[in-house]
């Protein structure tokens, strides 16, 4: 198996990065792992801390309608071009935390992902230079809210609600070129999504690259590589398992937005 790197909260609230072993201790890092972080001789017990979304992004850059079958699902033709939109950090949850479906939509949608985790501050990269600078991979879902997205002709609001990016539940370095990504919704036996990440259209060196000629990415940056077809709606209640082989699962349940009252003065 390969090795699992994490970021965790302890109960006491210490934040932590660190190498998960297969019976769940942790061995703690000095720093970020992508920041050249080195394994110290602290170690966390399976039952004193809770996994967070394993980095903390100053920003996602998402890529939209990178899977043919999926551009053509929905409704048009994959762009010659790298579709760039952002999720702000604050979208970012961890896994098994609740999806918030947010009263002003009607139709929210599961997106299954491969996430780029940045290593390296990359600007007008290469392909080839932006290869080096990806230094791990982990699984995401582009949740969005599909009603607010066609409504408004730019994604902003509709992808960017808070709880709309699970991200994790942790981080390896190496991954196969035809791992398969695999969407299931509740019990159901049979995916809803599924296929090989190397159907993208644009790979993941293409995309560092494109995107380091728009914007600098720094180390821990996430991006969203894209959907494969069989995107489809959730409701209240509903839960979605993303899986990628060779990193894992990421699961998380919906539930209902609780939208505070304020007191009048």
């Amino acid at each position: 198996m390969a090795q699992r790197y994490v970021r965790v909260q302890t109960k006491a609230g210490q934040l932590y990065y660190g190498l998960l072993h297969l019976d769940r201790r942790i061995q703690v890092l000095d720093a970020p792992p992508w920041l050249k972080g080195q394994l110290t001789d602290q170690e966390l017990a399976p039952d004193s801390y809770h996994i967070l979304a394993p980095c903390a992004p100053s920003k996602i850059i998402a890529v939209g309608k990178n899977y043919q079958k999926h551009a053509a699902e929905m409704g048009g033709e994959v762009p010659k071009e790298p579709l760039l939109f952002f999720k702000p950090p604050t979208a970012v949850i961890a896994a098994d935390t609740p999806i918030q479906y947010p009263p002003q939509s009607e139709r929210v949608d599961y997106e299954g992902e491969l996430a780029l985790i940045i290593g390296d501050r990359c600007v007008d990269c290469t392909p080839d230079e932006a290869r080096q600078k990806i230094w791990g991979y982990t699984i995401a879902n582009d949740v969005t809210a599909r009603d607010l997205q066609r409504r408004d002709n730019q994604w902003t609001r509709a992808k960017g609600f808070d709880t709309f990016c699970p991200l994790g539940p942790w981080i390896v370095r190496e991954l196969s070129a035809g791992a398969r990504l695999q969407t299931f919704l509740n019990d159901a036996p049979e995916p809803v999504q599924s296929a090989p990440i190397n159907e993208m259209v644009f790979s993941p060196e293409f995309l560092v690259s494109y995107i380091s000629q728009v914007m600098t990415l720094l180390p821990g940056d996430v991006i969203l590589t894209g959907t494969p077809e069989g995107v489809g709606s959730v409701k209240v209640g509903d839960r979605i398992r993303v899986e990628i082989e060779g990193i894992g699962s990421l699961e998380n349940a919906v539930i209902a937005k609780q939208v505070a009252e304020k007191a009048i003065d």
